[in-house]
């Protein structure tokens, strides 16, 4: 368990806030793979991503290739959800945040430096992630001149914890309009 209904709503936010810098920090964490939820065309779309890091300032960075379609969805409507879950701890984190994209400037420059060399070709594809291939080798035929590695920053405006428990779950949301200050919530 993450918390329980005797803790404090600030020691569970300190619990909230370790577990997804372990997530950032430690490739074993169920919270390094994270489900992005955007506003697509006619629907939702829903993907995993990986949590690269978490900022001091508490902005979620996840890396991805600057032509995929997330990206698009993003400039269009830059509101997400993403969801978080830990099957040991029986723990779910739901998180509405805004959306940013960094391309070419000193975030996305300063994360490229953090990306090995056998991972920066994953950037450098000569066609779209999602472009229909006859064959799978044609996917990795690279473009060695172009990266196309961005940066996205997801800014949490809300952050909502259920624990599940067989003596009953327990629920609560933290605010950044509430100077995340915890808020009991119905299960």
């Amino acid at each position: 368990m993450l918390f329980n209904s005797s803790d404090a709503p600030s020691q569970i936010w300190q619990n909230v806030l370790h577990e997804l810098h372990r997530g950032a920090l430690d490739p074993k964490h169920p919270f390094r793979f994270l489900t992005l939820a955007t506003s697509g065309v006619q629907f939702p779309q829903v993907r995993t991503v990986v949590l690269r890091q978490l900022s001091p300032a508490m902005e979620f960075l996840v890396y991805t290739d600057v032509r995929t379609a997330k990206v698009q969805d993003l400039l269009e409507t830059p509101r997400v959800s993403l969801l978080f879950y830990h099957p040991k701890k029986q723990v779910q984190i739901r998180v509405k945040a805004l959306a940013t994209l960094h391309v070419a400037n000193a975030l996305a420059q300063e994360q490229w430096k953090r990306v090995s060399e056998k991972r920066q070709s994953e950037y450098k594809s000569g066609l779209a992630p999602g472009t229909r291939i006859e064959t799978p080798d044609l996917g990795w035929e690279a473009d060695p001149e172009n990266a196309h590695f961005s940066v996205l920053k997801f800014s949490p405006l809300s952050i909502e914890v259920l624990q599940l428990a067989r003596e009953g779950h327990l629920r609560m949301q933290f605010e950044l309009a509430a100077g995340w200050q915890g808020t009991w919530l119905v299960p």
